[in-house]
């Protein structure tokens, strides 16, 4: 079932394959100096196996990245299975996976992500105790998409200080792409907050609710990059930030929950010479985890918890702002150094 890979840039990673139930996938380990190894599970008709295993990689680092970012005793891992969510998943497959996670040992919890709901944790957990994201039990966390919604909301605020001198989002206009979970919840909180919606989204009828919804403008998939707004919020896939879409932003501030934003690292620095606000994403999109680590850690005061984290969160962001602003460099730059000061190992 588990096939281990030679990948010199994770402790561990492992094709996933089960003929029975038709499972095809991948699991990663970045890094557990920190404690195992924490991330969602993602199902997503991948193009093939390299597009899967380019997506896990990338997924798992950014994990060791987000969780340190959090402060979470925690390591960074992500899983993958190929298949359309819509189509092919069922509740054997789903099982395969938790047997798959199990042989893990712990090394590696798993959680909601893309393609998934609590309803396949569940499922999931039926072969495997280390699983968040349920919604029964003693910890249950349930779907962590509004409390990462609630944290890049606040990341935005802290944005909007720094850009504004006002944390106040009012008549402020807001393009976001994706409007997933985290991507209405966000929409929620910003149409509560005062702020001028314009959306996309592959998904017709999503685009159509939101707009009923909160009033918002729908925006072609393909522009929703490029739309008259003070804030670009990516919400869905990573990669949206590159070399043919930068130079096409008219927002002042990016900031969203979308994993990878950036396609390279240098696009954070031609952000910076456009003089557009890019906050990290793996720090702005950190509540998410935070919700799930309360349940994997078992904290019995979950919600003040977390929110005391998510307070953390914003003030953490709020620093790295600071400081970018000082060193006159971007922030991506900032947040990655103060991560890798705790993350890689120190020389002697």
């Amino acid at each position: 079932m588990l096939t281990r890979l030679a990948i010199s840039t994770h402790e561990e990673v492992y094709r996933v394959e089960d003929r029975e139930s038709g499972l095809r996938g991948f699991i990663a380990l970045h890094s557990t100096r920190l404690g195992p190894a924490a991330g969602g599970l993602r199902m997503r008709a991948y193009e093939g196996d390299d597009a899967a295993l380019e997506d896990v990689l990338n997924l798992s680092r950014g994990m060791s990245y987000k969780n340190t970012a959090a402060g979470l005793p925690l390591g960074g891992g992500k899983a993958v299975i190929i298949g359309d969510p819509a189509h092919d998943k069922t509740p054997a497959l789903l099982q395969a996976m938790g047997r798959a996670i199990n042989m893990l040992q712990g090394r590696y919890w798993t959680a909601e992500d893309m393609g998934m709901s609590p309803e396949d944790m569940a499922e999931i957990a039926r072969e495997t105790r280390f699983v968040a994201g349920l919604s029964k039990g003693a910890h249950a966390s349930g779907d962590p998409s509004p409390v990462t919604a609630r944290g890049v909301f606040d990341a935005m605020q802290a944005g909007a200080m720094q850009l504004w001198g006002t944390a106040d989002l009012t008549g402020r206009a807001v393009a976001v792409q994706g409007l997933g979970h985290v991507g209405w919840h966000l929409c929620v909180l910003l149409h509560q907050a005062g702020a001028q919606l314009c959306v996309a989204d592959m998904d017709p009828a999503r685009v159509a609710g939101t707009v009923k919804e909160f009033g918002a403008l729908a925006v072609g998939a393909q522009d929703i990059h490029a739309a008259d707004a003070d804030i670009f919020a990516p919400c869905a896939i990573g990669g949206v930030l590159n070399i043919r879409s930068i130079p096409e932003l008219r927002a002042r501030m990016v900031c969203g929950a979308a994993n990878n934003q950036l396609a390279t690292p240098e696009d954070a620095e031609r952000l910076c010479a456009r003089d557009i606000l890019y906050l990290p994403d793996y720090v702005a999109n950190g509540g998410g985890i935070i919700n799930v680590a309360a349940e994997i850690l078992q904290i019995a005061e979950r919600d003040s918890w977390v929110a005391d984290r998510l307070a953390t969160m914003q003030a953490n962001i709020a620093h790295i702002l600071l400081r970018a602003g000082a060193e006159d460099v971007s922030p991506a730059v900032i947040a990655d150094r103060m991560v890798e000061d705790r993350l890689l190992p120190q020389a002697v």
